[in-house]
């Protein structure tokens, strides 16, 4: 064995780590970042596909902006070597439209990690038509409408 075989991250402990910090996640904590997240990192979404820790911090930034309450349930941890895969539930609620309704979106992470253990992908799997678009006023009715449509 060599010195880095007993220095090499956990990643299941780390996967588990994260997962905490994301059911987590607050405000606050997105300066928490750099600890987690390699400098160069990628993430992408059904809206965003970025660099950088401060592109993506800009992301969970705008998440706390734009809704109310919004949080992660992790449902779900699959690690295979320095990759893993979460699966959530995203709960909020709109601070425009229904302002009442607890809404969930679900979906999936995948994760790569480098040989210290930081974040390198983070790619975001979730049906934006389904889980957003449907709830929306105006919108909603037509994807609903678009939907039947498609199967029929």
């Amino acid at each position: 064995m060599t010195q880095d075989t007993f220095d090499a991250p956990n990643y299941r402990d780390r996967t588990a780590a994260l997962a905490a910090y994301f059911e987590n996640l607050s405000l606050a904590s997105v300066a928490q970042l750099p600890l987690l997240y390699a400098p160069e990192a990628r993430f992408k979404d059904p809206f965003n596909e970025v660099q950088g820790l401060q592109a993506i911090a800009q992301i969970f930034e705008h998440m706390y902006n734009s809704l109310d309450a919004p949080h992660f349930v992790i449902t779900r941890s699959l690690v295979d070597g320095d990759q893993a895969f979460l699966t959530w539930d995203f709960k909020f609620k709109f601070k425009r439209f229904d302002t009442q309704t607890l809404q969930t979106v679900r979906g999936g992470t995948h994760l790569q990690f480098d040989a210290q253990g930081l974040i390198t992908l983070h790619r975001d799997y979730w049906d934006a038509a389904e889980e957003l678009y449907e709830k929306l006023p105006l919108v909603g009715g037509v994807m609903r409408w678009l939907k039947a449509r498609a199967v029929t």
